[in-house]
């Protein structure tokens, strides 16, 4: 077997692949561009991809493939029903990443709700020091207990999220982005009843039809003055043009993980917000804990080797 990773760089250097080689030839690309695709594949009977896309074209050029690890859960990346046509099996890795993520969540919103940047700046810029008192009101801040947490998409990360902020003494509600999901433990409710009541706000849900541009100039006025929003499921959920608008009044306060577009460009709006310290983007790092990015190569360690072990069954 040959085993071809496009994206190596995504899971890391201090993650080690050694392993994947009890599988066979293992090559391994740091990065690959869409014009290396055909030439790094074409002879590959399984390839791991996290971010390339694999799409028909890209099947149609390499007869040997028989298997696609997706290095991630979410499998946007690939053309499912073409791979079906091929006959080509597409595995990926679920929950891996839910620790990793609810953490952050939890990160983002202590550094936005306590005001961590002011106060860890005022500190290090010696204004602390010329203070006549011990403490430093300058920057009120809420305690979250008490405070309704609505959460946007309820699958395994949201239901962790919402377990913690439970424990902080959060009320708790949600909204069913896939109109599926039935929680005892929190109360589902409208998407409107949630954009107007909630406190804090935290996004964990896919994007697709249903979710793309979900909150846009409407879906934010809506919200009360004060709310801390937080996306950590997809960029594009959140329109990112009306949220800059919104953030630039600063009577709301926002964390990003995810944008539309990955790296943010230059010349984003987001990236020129009047008042700064009323948003935190990260450059999606949620899932990128060492022991999720372990688990990572686990999970596709383990794909392979069920792969492998149904083949060698069928003959």
């Amino acid at each position: 077997m040959k085993i071809s990773v496009l994206d190596r760089k995504t899971l890391g250097d201090d993650v080690s692949l050694e392993r994947l080689k009890d599988f066979g030839d293992l090559v391994i690309y740091s990065t690959t561009k869409r014009n290396d695709i055909e030439g790094r594949i074409k002879d590959s009977d399984i390839v791991i991809t996290n971010k390339v896309v694999i799409d028909k074209y890209v099947m149609d050029h390499a007869p040997k493939l028989k298997l696609i690890c997706v290095a991630a859960t979410g499998m946007n990346n690939i053309d499912l029903n073409y791979a079906k046509k091929r006959s080509i099996e597409v595995k990926n890795v679920k929950g891996y990443s839910t620790h990793s993520v609810v953490q952050h969540t939890f990160a983002m919103l202590f550094y936005l709700l306590e005001k961590l940047r002011y106060y860890d700046m005022i500190v290090k810029g010696g204004i602390w020091t010329k203070n006549e008192i011990f403490t430093c009101l300058d920057r009120p801040f809420h305690e979250i207990r008490g405070k309704k947490w609505g959460i946007i998409g309820l699958g395994e990360i949201g239901k962790e999220v919402g377990k913690v902020a439970k424990s902080f003494g959060c009320d708790v509600i949600y909204y069913s982005t896939s109109g599926k999901n039935e929680n005892k433990e929190f109360k589902r409710v409208d998407f409107d009843e949630l954009l107007k009541e909630s406190d804090i706000i935290s996004i964990h849900a896919p994007l697709n039809e249903r979710t793309k541009d979900l909150i846009g100039k409407e879906e934010l006025n809506k919200m009360k003055k004060g709310v801390i929003l937080l996306n950590l499921g997809r960029g594009g959920i959140i329109n990112e043009y009306e949220l800059a608008q919104r953030v630039s009044l600063g009577d709301i306060y926002v964390g990003l993980d995810v944008l539309e577009r990955e790296p943010i460009s230059k010349d984003h709006p987001l990236m020129y917000i009047k008042n700064s310290d009323n948003i935190l983007i990260t450059p999606h790092i949620a899932w990128t804990s060492i022991e999720a990015r372990k688990r990572l190569v686990d999970g596709i360690y383990e794909n392979i080797k069920e792969f492998l072990e149904k083949r060698k069954d069928k003959e």
